[in-house]
């Protein structure tokens, strides 16, 4: 009871570590495997080696031989389980041939075959506490290791109801027990060499003068004993419910790659320890049977430590076998018989699921509780081991049809394993059951026969023989279905089988809708939301082919929770699929881009191949959006400049129908694709679009549309912005004509002011004069700056020329206060000029000084300062204490046509214009702007 008290600790501990994201390594995974050595390994093997000699080894050969296939045989299988989560050879065969009567015989025949097994360890388990207590209620100890074991196997073996999800604890466990066994055999030959015999030189003098010892285990060592126990030990390795459960189900990749150096390795100390303990128990005269001699020795040692560590081995090896055991028939009792008879239960799926599956775990120990009693006084262990490997042998042709023969069929399947297993319970296990007085002597028909003695060979041939047989002759009576061949064609791949057929639910919130009422509102929507977590697709998801990859992982899923049969029912009953979905080109291009890119192309194939996915290249590539719909109306095409227009990824429209598109594309786009015109324009987020259209009629994609998008955005924008620039030259030609006009009557006024101000005696009308020769000169600076403005620059034999800084600063201000009331505040410092273009200079200072008023609420002054720099040239400053620039517009802003102003009101030319002009004259802006803070751009010129 502390013992396993401290496994169920153990097993916790791992959980957690589990939880908190430590992954289990692969040697664990490995060393579980060890699940294969049980009772029969830790007791039998020294009988065995009594009797028969070296033919103890073949039970630990064949793993050995079975590790060797792991690349071959072990990983395509656990490929394939894990692709479509199924949790057991019965799961396998049911799905591969497609039907409920394979699962069901599978599992029936695996029940009937474990029972012996199970009675093997629960006899060597109350063997060992009776030999070592003396206890004489064997039947009261029976019980107490049946209860104890049904506990641990509730209470770690089914917490996880799906094989996806690993019983991390459960499988450490099972791995320390691996360990423990091995460790007590260890320890036992190690007291026996050293104690008994003396060491390697004692044991050499005691087999020098007992040479029959040697030679016993050497005569009995024949071919027809050997063969058939390396055949079924090779067979059972990965056929046996327990070794099954943990390489496929609870295994993982690595596990099975360390495990083909491990396991042979773990066996191979193990065989090292048996003929050390036979001689030990033989030189100390050990009374009773020699397959508990490992027991004797440990009591003869008198080390309560040694006893106590061989007792627990003991109780490892039955332990083990028979939770993992009836923890794996408990999954297939439940998928394979009791849901499909029973239904699937509506409400707490999960919750009834999982008493489920403990009910039929309780049940089968409880099986093996009463098998035990019937052999109590039966066989020998290692008899009860073969005819427990003969029964799973009878599984061996269905697996050639899972990975050789699609040609076989459920009927063969059915036949043969019901006619195998109808000759395994005549052949060793009525005789067994008559031998033991369960079944009157008459019933032991080999006997009989003259084969009482050693008939595995016979068994194992008769048995074979009449189910491979019936299997072939029964698939020979038809032809496969297309279900059965599809099955096959999955087992061979290892992966899933293209079908472009589409379902009829158009989003997952329909699939939770269908599904809810064969396995709950609760149920459906969890599964569904796992389905798409598991492919990383959203919960809006309506993409066809995407909800058809979610139909496949949903029938996965539920594979693995109810079995595969019953999950393909539930989902091609409630999720069923719409033929006139079938075909889609956006499906079809998919595949065969996926088939191309695994082939290995040579020659003329290969150069074709990089011809097509050139102009592949070129379409996707291509700066004009390009939408290709198919004969259905689905989305085959959809380049990148496409996606940049509609901010829509490929992978999110491909499948689609344009009216699924979000808004405004599938509106817009779907209504030009179904009217009659050819070509259109589509005004979208300040944005210009031409569309156009063209019918395919070609003949394998007759019936279908190419859509191109082009953006004519910018295009307007230069439109826009070479009118305004013509409209500004106009202005400039305009004014510098209207400013000759208006100086020779100004001319004429200044005059007659200026000689009115002279003959006139009266002191306020000479004031006047004043005031009026005042305005006469503002106009004149005005109608200067608007001329010197509007000329088209001052260069001179294609030089620049020195222009006095304070000038283009006035004529500037000037203009910028014309028609708008702000306060601009210069510091200039005098006598500062400046080698350049007048004109363009003076553009520059405009387009600081009007950026600098929009910017500033009214009444906050802007101030410009002009200074010399060190080493020659000039610095000016434009700030302003306006709104500032955040760091994102701050990064964009001397992009050309970037603007935060509304439309109509900039064209976002103003600051990348001014940065040219500056940098065309050597120079260099630098901008300074802090958001709510202002802006402060500062000007440098050389000298």
């Amino acid at each position: 009871v502390a013992y396993l008290g401290a496994l169920y600790g153990v097993a916790g501990w791992v959980d957690r570590r589990a939880s908190a994201g430590r992954a289990q390594g692969p040697l664990i995974s490995a060393l579980a495997l060890g699940v294969y050595t049980t009772s029969w390994t830790f007791f039998g093997s020294v009988g065995v080696a009594a009797l028969d000699g070296y033919r103890f080894l073949a039970i630990f050969i064949g793993p050995t031989i079975a590790c060797a296939l792991v690349p071959v045989l072990w990983a395509p299988l656990a490929s394939l389980c894990r692709e479509r989560q199924l949790g057991s050879v019965a799961d396998l065969l049911a799905y591969r041939f497609q039907s409920r009567g394979v699962g069901a015989i599978t599992t029936v025949l695996l029940l009937a075959g474990s029972l012996p097994y199970q009675a093997l360890q629960l006899r060597a388990a109350v063997e060992a506490v009776a030999a070592l207590g003396s206890a004489p209620a064997r039947e009261l100890i029976a019980l107490a290791i049946t209860a104890l074991l049904v506990g641990f196997a509730n209470l770690y073996g089914v917490r996880h109801l799906s094989p996806g999800s690993r019983h991390h604890g459960f499988v450490a466990v099972v791995a320390l027990e691996s360990l423990i066994k091995l460790v007590a055999l260890l320890a036992v030959a190690g007291y026996v060499l050293y104690a008994v015999f003396g060491g390697f030189e004692g044991l050499g003098t005691y087999l020098a003068r007992h040479p029959e010892a040697q030679r016993a285990l050497t005569a009995p060592a024949h071919a027809e004993s050997w063969l058939p126990d390396l055949f079924l030990s090779t067979a059972a390795m990965f056929l046996l419910p327990r070794t099954w459960h943990v390489a496929f189900t609870e295994g993982n990749p690595a596990g099975l790659r360390t495990a083909t150096w491990a396991l042979p390795l773990y066996l191979l100390l193990m065989n090292l320890t048996v003929p050390i303990l036979l001689w030990g128990g033989q030189e100390l005269g050990l009374a009773g049977s020699p397959e508990f001699y490992s027991l004797g020795l440990a009591r003869a040692s008198g080390s309560w430590l040694l006893t106590s560590l061989t007792f627990l081995g003991a109780l490892s090896a039955a332990g083990a076998m028979i939770v993992v055991t009836t923890v794996a028939l408990g999954s297939m009792l439940q998928t394979q018989l009791v849901l499909p008879l029973t239904g699937v239960p509506v409400g707490d799926l999960y919750g009834r699921i999982r008493w489920l599956r403990r009910t039929l775990v309780t049940c089968i120990i409880l099986a093996g509780h009463g098998m035990y009693v019937l052999l109590e006084d039966g066989p020998p262990l290692a008899d009860l081991g073969l005819a427990s490997f003969v029964g799973v042998a009878q599984l061996l042709p269905g697996l050639v049809g899972v990975l050789l023969w699609s040609r076989m069929t459920a009927e063969g399947v059915k036949l043969g394993l019901a006619l195998g297993g109808l000759a395994w319970l005549a052949t060793p296990i009525v005789p067994m059951l008559a031998q033991a007085g369960a079944l009157p002597s008459s019933f032991d028909w080999l006997a009989s026969l003259g084969l009482q003695g050693d008939s595995w060979g016979f068994t194992t041939c008769f048995t074979l023989g009449i189910n491979g047989l019936a299997c072939v002759l029964g698939s020979l009576r038809r032809a496969p279905t297309a279900r059965e061949l599809t099955a096959a064609a999955v087992c061979r791949r290892g992966g899933l089988v293209e079908d472009d057929t589409g379902v009829e639910a158009a989003s997952t919130d329909e699939f939770i809708e269908r599904l809810a009422p064969a396995l709950g509102a609760e149920a459906a929507s969890s599964e569904v939301r796992r389905a798409l977590t598991q492919l990383a697709l959203e919960v809006g998801e309506r993409r066809p082919e995407q909800l058809r990859a979610l139909r496949n992982e949903l029938e996965k899923s539920l594979s693995g929770l109810l079995g595969p049969v019953t999950a393909r029912m539930i989902v091609d009953e409630r999720l069923a699929l719409d033929d006139s979905l079938r075909n889609l080109l956006s499906t079809q291009l998919r595949y065969v881009e996926q088939q191309l890119s695994a082939l290995r192309l040579t020659g003329p194939a290969r150069a074709l191949e990089q011809a097509r996915q050139f102009l592949r290249d070129v379409l996707a590539e291509l700066p004009i959006g390009v939408c290709a719909l198919g004969p259905d109306g689905d989305i085959a095409l959809w380049n990148q400049a496409m996606a940049h227009a509609t901010a829509l990824a490929p992978d999110d429209v491909l499948g689609l129908r344009l009216a699924q598109l979000p808004m405004p594309w599938g509106g817009a786009l779907a209504g030009f694709a179904s009217s009659a015109e050819l070509d259109a324009e589509l005004n979208v987020a300040a944005r210009t679009l031409a569309l156009h259209r063209a019918a395919i009629a070609s003949e394998a994609a007759q019936g279908g549309v190419v859509i191109l998008l082009e953006d004519r955005t910018r295009e307007r924008e230069l439109a826009a912005q070479v009118a305004h620039q013509d409209r500004l030259a106009s202005i400039g030609r305009f004014a510098a004509g209207v400013a000759h006009e208006i100086g020779n009557p100004l001319t004429g006024i200044t005059s007659l002011a200026q000689n009115l101000a002279v003959e006139a005696d009266d002191q306020d009308v000479r004031e006047r004069l004043r005031l009026l020769l005042g305005q006469t000169q503002r106009i004149g600076g005005i109608v200067s700056a608007l001329v010197g403005f509007a000329r088209d620059g001052t260069t001179v034999g294609g030089r620049y020329v020195h222009v006095a800084v304070a000038d283009i600063v006035g004529d500037a201000v000037t203009l910028v206060q014309l028609g708008r009331k702000v306060l601009i505040e210069t510091e200039i410092e005098p006598g500062l000029t400046v080698t350049g273009d007048r004109q363009r200079l003076g553009q520059v200072l405009v387009n600081l000084l009007t950026n600098a008023a929009d910017a500033s609420p009214g009444g906050l002054p802007i101030r410009i300062e002009a200074s010399s720099r060190a080493g020659g040239g000039v610095r000016l400053c434009v700030s302003d204490r306006g709104s500032g620039m955040s760091e994102d517009v701050r990064a964009r802003a001397l992009e050309p046509f970037f603007t935060t102003k509304a439309p109509g009101e900039g064209t976002g030319l103003g600051l990348s214009l001014t940065h040219g002009i500056v940098a065309e004259h050597g120079g260099v802006l630098a901008l300074d702007s802090t958001s709510g803070e202002g802006t402060r751009i500062t000007v440098e010129l050389p000298a």
